[in-house]
């Protein structure tokens, strides 16, 4: 008994058996929440039924063919990459410049870390609120102040041409901040020899930032870059309360 408690402890005292341990409780949530749910939700998906589970009729892939034949689901569906398109790589520029800007752990730069984080903790509903009232062509003061300039009043989210583009740079504005600092954090763990090393011979900042930070951040580039996308493509707050799905 003694021997079988010691060799299962030898076996957990090893870094990459331990790891298993931390990860357990991240891999419960993770399988109720989300893995049983999508599971479920595909296996509903061959079946036509109604929300009291009353006179189920296995359909097979009916409702998928049904799903991308119809043309608002596949207008919804162009409609989500478009938006895809223009706030992912927006996001992870802009991230990416600040994070680069605000390296130095000076008190001034720690001000405005907090500051660039302060929408992420807001309610996407309220600044998507917020936003609509800032930019209505009637009572909006960014209208007016535009107006005054002699320039005529844009339709924000009136407009088909700008309503996608102005929810995207909403959604840039509210979100950068995680960004930023996933790869502030990325940026500050890069050893100082590497630019040190560098300057010696000669490199400038822009050559040592595309050389240097950028390959030496690249895991934490990948992560921003698949978390912005599956955040992108479940956008829906933002664009519902803005512009209620249209124009």
């Amino acid at each position: 008994m003694n021997t079988r408690l010691k060799s299962i402890g030898n076996y957990w005292n090893k870094p990459n058996h331990a790891a298993y341990l931390f990860l357990l409780p991240s891999l419960i949530i993770l399988t109720i929440f989300v893995f049983i749910p999508l599971i479920g939700t595909l296996i509903l998906g061959l079946f036509d039924i109604n929300i009291f589970f009353t006179n189920t009729k296995f359909v097979g892939f009916e409702n998928f063919t049904r799903l991308f034949s119809d043309e608002r689901a596949i207008n919804s569906l162009l409609h989500t990459l478009y938006f895809t398109i223009l706030e992912t790589p927006a996001q992870i520029i802009v991230g990416l410049i600040m994070a680069a800007i605000l390296v130095k752990n000076t008190t001034f730069n720690k001000f405005c870390r907090s500051v660039f984080f302060i929408p992420v903790v807001v309610s996407l509903t309220s600044i998507g609120i917020i936003w609509s009232m800032l930019l209505d062509p009637n009572i909006g003061f960014i209208p007016y102040f535009i107006s005054k300039l002699g320039y005529p009043i844009p339709q924000f989210f009136r407009d088909p041409t700008l309503a996608m583009p102005t929810v995207a740079v909403l959604t840039v504005w509210k979100n950068f901040g995680v960004t930023m600092m996933i790869l502030l954090a990325g940026i500050q763990g890069i050893s100082n020899s590497l630019y040190e090393s560098a300057a010696l011979d000669g490199a400038t900042k822009v050559q040592q930032f595309f050389h240097i930070t950028i390959p030496q951040i690249m895991p934490s580039l990948g992560f921003c870059i698949l978390t912005n996308l599956i955040g992108s493509m479940q956008v829906f707050d933002q664009v519902y309360v803005t512009t209620a799905g249209g124009p």
